[in-house]
């Protein structure tokens, strides 16, 4: 990383470990005034970008960060308000998953505004049987897709992409001019670093797994690390 760069960061899994449940994930003790740093010394061109619904995000990030939610459908400039909640998905998805839900114990699901996320954390054993009838659900609907993360299933419109987020992003202040850094965890952050690889930039893939990403780091102790550093230099 370079003071010139465009920094975008996921939240779970990147900037936070995971857990069983997702609203006890918080940011690290003293990592809120590392981001602050780090922005500073990139001009304000550092964003968390998360799956998260952008309202559960802030709650959990400095607002004096970009933030972009909802897999990009949303944003918020550094103490701003909140773009508008994007409508929600269809009542008829909406109730094909949630049905398929309770029929598994352990499984659960999370409206994030169109979004929808099914996880079975706690009941890995479903997660074939799952795929399959979550797919037949989501056939229906044109406009959405299936997309595996890890411990989770997310029923997602086309327009919620974190790769073209991020080109969006960098066609405006502060990011415009700059070399972006993506770094991320899951296979919903592969769209943004195919992105900013293609703009130029850099991809870091956080932990195991397939990954179109060059760079790799092995930890979110390892992310932290090279934040801490990059904002005392």
């Amino acid at each position: 990383m370079s003071p010139d760069d465009a920094v975008f960061l996921d939240f779970d899994g990147t900037l936070a470990g995971l857990q069983d449940d997702a609203d006890t994930v918080f940011l690290a003790q003293g990592m809120d005034q590392v981001l602050h740093a780090c922005a500073t010394r990139l001009d304000g061109a550092l964003a968390v970008m998360s799956g998260r619904d952008l309202d559960d995000l802030s709650r959990r990030v400095p607002g004096n960060l970009w933030r972009f939610g909802n897999h990009g459908l949303r944003a918020s400039a550094p103490g701003g308000l909140a773009t508008q909640s994007p409508a929600a998905a269809p009542s008829g998805l909406i109730a094909a998953l949630s049905e398929i839900s309770d029929t598994y114990p352990g499984v659960r699901l999370e409206p994030k505004g169109p979004v929808l996320a099914v996880h079975y954390r706690a009941a890995p054993g479903v997660e074939v049987e799952l795929k399959s009838a979550l797919s037949d659900a989501i056939a229906p609907f044109a406009d959405y897709s299936l997309q595996h993360g890890k411990m989770v299933f997310e029923a997602k419109p086309n327009a919620a992409n974190k790769g073209a987020c991020l080109l969006r992003a960098m066609l405006s202040m502060p990011f415009l001019g700059r070399r972006p850094v993506m770094i991320g965890d899951d296979t919903t952050d592969e769209d943004a670093f195919a992105s900013a690889q293609s703009a130029g930039g850099i991809a870091v893939k956080v932990g195991e797994g397939a990954t179109g990403a060059l760079h790799h780091l092995n930890s979110v102790q390892d992310v932290h690390a090279l934040l801490k550093e990059f904002a005392s230099t």
